[in-house]
């Protein structure tokens, strides 16, 4: 089981605290390299940055929910990059684009960080089911476009940074790269195809994920060894992904998504009324 670092009263009374410890096992290792695989398959087939699968299965190996949200958003660096690369060669990303996101991100995922370390665990824990239920129904109901063209504008351009801003202070929440926001988004408010809007998410991550986990990292909540072994095994899959994606249709893809945030749903719902129960019972 992971185990988190504990405080540790130091000299003159101050509170220091101690690095979380990592994996110590190796169940915990076979645990976190397959989450890797699995996150780099749907990072590139849906753009996002994996956080759906990487928290809970950090959360199932002991770790708290804000303990696993700064993990899953430290091995989501490495996630990025290898998607990107591959929606990059196709042509499928759009760099002003993701450049006025990434101004917001920046911004949003210090605010998004600074909640995390604040708001309680039930909170956490609500705040990812209804997030969950939001994406499914946005999935559902909207059917993105193959052939779209993403327009640039002094507006779209403003309403794109502050996008960002929103999508950073969630993702900075609940540990996730903000992917499953950015790439609806893109799709229906900006007008992108679907595969330009996926690997536009995917290229904003990158930064977003850097200044989350930095911040994350100084109040001592981030175990970077587990992130380190998600973030490589996913690097190995997200091509692969990519190359799915390519190969079916824009709605099967969002149905396909939807499937698989639900099955998120009802698991998260479920830990959420456990969690809730026992903290009214304490």
């Amino acid at each position: 089981m992971i185990e988190e670092g504990r405080s540790k009263r130091g000299a003159g009374g101050n509170v220091r605290r101690r690095r979380p410890r990592g994996f110590n096992s190796r169940r915990d290792f076979l645990v976190l390299a397959c989450a890797g695989l699995a996150c780099g398959l749907l990072s590139g087939l849906f753009g996002i940055g994996g956080g759906t699968i990487i928290v809970p299965a950090l959360v199932w190996l002991g770790l708290s929910q804000r303990h696993a949200a700064a993990t899953s958003l430290a091995a989501i660096v490495p996630t990025s990059v290898s998607g990107v690369i591959s929606y990059a060669t196709e042509g499928n990303v759009n760099w002003i684009a993701a450049i006025l996101l990434v101004i917001g991100v920046i911004a949003g995922s210090q605010i998004g960080s600074l909640l995390l370390n604040r708001l309680p665990e039930v909170a956490l824990r609500w705040i990812w089911v209804v997030f969950l239920i939001f994406v499914i129904i946005q999935q559902l109901v909207f059917i993105p476009q193959r052939e779209g063209h993403l327009v640039l504008h002094f507006w779209s351009g403003v309403f794109l940074m502050l996008l960002g801003v929103v999508v950073g202070s969630i993702a900075g929440i609940l540990g996730i790269g903000g992917g499953a926001i950015m790439m609806p988004a893109l799709s229906f408010l900006f007008g992108a195809s679907d595969l330009m809007a996926r690997g536009t998410s995917l290229l904003v991550m990158f930064p977003g994920a850097i200044s989350g986990s930095i911040a994350n990292w100084k109040r001592g909540i981030v175990h970077l060894k587990s992130g380190v072994i998600i973030g490589v095994c996913a690097m190995v899959t997200a091509p692969l992904g990519t190359l799915i994606a390519g190969l079916i249709s824009p709605r099967v893809g969002s149905l396909l998504f939807a499937a698989w945030l639900a099955l998120l749903a009802v698991r998260g719902a479920w830990t959420a009324i456990k969690v809730t129960s026992a903290v009214h019972h304490s």
